[in-house]
């Protein structure tokens, strides 16, 4: 665990005075990820147009540049499950829908409910504009589909799809099961985050134990050559904290930067007092995270819109800022208000 706060007494100052400025020279680990300036207001919600994809909310954030624009993809729910939008802005703040870009399919088995498009290859880099990422020609998507109707029902899978242009999407076939996996993750799969280094793909993603009340973890698969997937064997990368921590319950929703030779990957824990905020871990490498001892995004007072979660992350570097996206909810299940929010690294 990283532990930012040094505790130097006066006397011990005074005794190792060089030491003392050593240890307040140190760099903060945490400082290059810190957003603590919200925004005021969501900005984006469910439409609450009757029969719109996203008329009841939108959820799961994932932002990218492109073409001289930002898009920011997320999923609606509209009753019966989810489906994946897009919008773009010209700064971040003020978006503009454009349609669906992945839609349930009713023929299908798979997709007939849901299909929730997590993440697509871009850059690794922090600060980097964030740029979609080629293979062999075009675009690679990561998405999740639930089996049932219904608010994220029964044990979702994991796939892939491919586009030429980003906005059309050709769905490929499964590559994570639950059944197939260690029992951290037999009730099922969530968001998969995918990302390439070197000849290597690793799909970030958590998962939920059976049963209830569940706990969700976060684990990692790897492949070369997109079809053969393997289970990391030390999985779950990011397990559940002790008892009051605030990932206790879950450690969900990864996401994966590059940063000055480090790996950080964002995610959000659920505490036992039913409240999801946005957290971080640290790693020399993709495969060993070690947990920060902060909240990076919390809830809001009473009455905010982020009041009950500020969960789901996702994150952009613009003009010397870092901006960190997420799911806001206020009220209570089920006439919550579901929204997305966003976080910056300098006032507004």
């Amino acid at each position: 665990m990283i532990d930012r706060r040094t505790l130097l007494g006066t006397a011990g100052a005074l005794v190792m005075p060089g030491a003392a400025r050593a240890m307040a020279a140190r760099p903060d680990p945490v400082a290059p990820y810190r957003t603590p300036y919200k925004y005021p207001k969501l900005i984006l919600a469910g439409s609450g147009v009757e029969g719109a994809f996203d008329e009841k909310a939108v959820d799961c954030p994932f932002v990218f540049s492109a073409n001289g624009k930002f898009y920011l993809t997320h999923v609606g729910f509209d009753g019966t499950g989810y489906q994946t939008g897009i919008c773009e802005s010209d700064d971040l703040v003020n978006w503009r829908r454009l349609g669906v870009i992945m839609a349930r399919d009713p023929s299908d088995p798979i997709t007939r409910y849901n299909i929730a498009c997590a993440s697509i290859l871009r850059e690794n880099d922090l600060m980097s504009p964030a740029r979609l990422i080629k293979v062999n020609g075009r675009y690679l998507a990561a998405w999740h589909a639930y089996p049932s109707a219904g608010y994220e029902e029964g044990a979702a899978v994991i796939g892939l799809a491919w586009s030429d242009d980003f906005m059309h999407w050709e769905r490929g076939p499964v590559i994570l099961r639950a059944e197939d996996g260690a029992e951290w993750e037999k009730g099922g799969l969530y968001k998969p985050y995918l990302i390439k280094e070197g000849d290597t793909f690793y799909l970030f993603y958590n998962a939920k134990t059976t049963g209830k009340p569940w706990h969700e973890q976060t684990g990692l698969a790897t492949s070369k050559d997109l079809k053969t997937w393997t289970r990391h064997p030390a999985n779950p990368l990011i397990p559940n904290g002790a008892p009051g921590k605030p990932d206790s319950r879950f450690a969900s929703d990864p996401v994966v930067v590059r940063h000055r030779g480090q790996w950080a990957m964002f995610y959000f824990g659920l505490a036992q007092d039913g409240f999801a905020r946005d957290l971080l871990a640290i790693g020399n490498s993709l495969t060993d995270f070690r947990k920060v001892d902060e909240v990076l995004v919390d809830v809001g007072p009473p009455g905010s819109i982020d009041e009950k979660f500020a969960h789901k992350p996702a994150v952009i570097w613009h003009d010397g800022a870092l901006y960190h996206f997420y799911c806001a909810v206020s009220g209570k299940w089920p006439n919550d208000i579901r929204g997305l929010a966003v976080a910056r690294s300098k006032p507004w």
